[in-house]
């Protein structure tokens, strides 16, 4: 019985700094995408006005969304049955952006902010991916 409380307290403390860490990671793009939307545009080379700068700041909105509800279910066994919905968001996300990412890579110039931007979305979505499929347990 001990040993299963040793257990779950390893899982909960290997997917907290999983939900901590993604949810900085998504809270800094997410202040970025919405505070710094003009500057960001300009550096890309996009003008800063239009439907660039909406869609700039609705995408800051999803991710700020995405760190709270992250940084809310810190403390949740996450891929467990009660935070599944949240272990699948994540896993979706992380999971689709990397490719994307990865895509863009294979088909334009490799940028130094794209290659770190896809590395660390795949590490992302693989540990989402390995608590998702590994009837919730741990990424360490």
């Amino acid at each position: 019985m001990e040993q299963q409380n040793e257990s779950d307290q390893q899982t909960i403390f290997n997917t907290k700094l999983l939900m901590i860490s993604s949810s900085i990671f998504l809270g800094l793009l997410g202040i970025m995408a919405s505070f710094l939307s003009q500057e960001v545009l300009e550096y890309y080379g996009h003008s800063a006005n239009g439907m660039g700068l909406i869609l700039m700041n609705i995408t800051g909105a999803l991710y700020l969304g995405f760190a709270v509800l992250n940084w809310m279910a810190r403390g949740n066994i996450i891929g467990g049955i009660y935070s599944r919905p949240v272990a699948i968001g994540n896993f979706l996300h992380f999971f689709f952006v990397a490719i994307a990412l990865l895509k863009f890579l294979i088909t334009k110039p490799i940028t130094s902010e794209i290659l770190t931007g896809a590395i660390i979305y795949s590490i992302f979505a693989v540990c989402f991916g390995y608590i998702l499929f590994a009837k919730g347990e741990s990424c360490s």
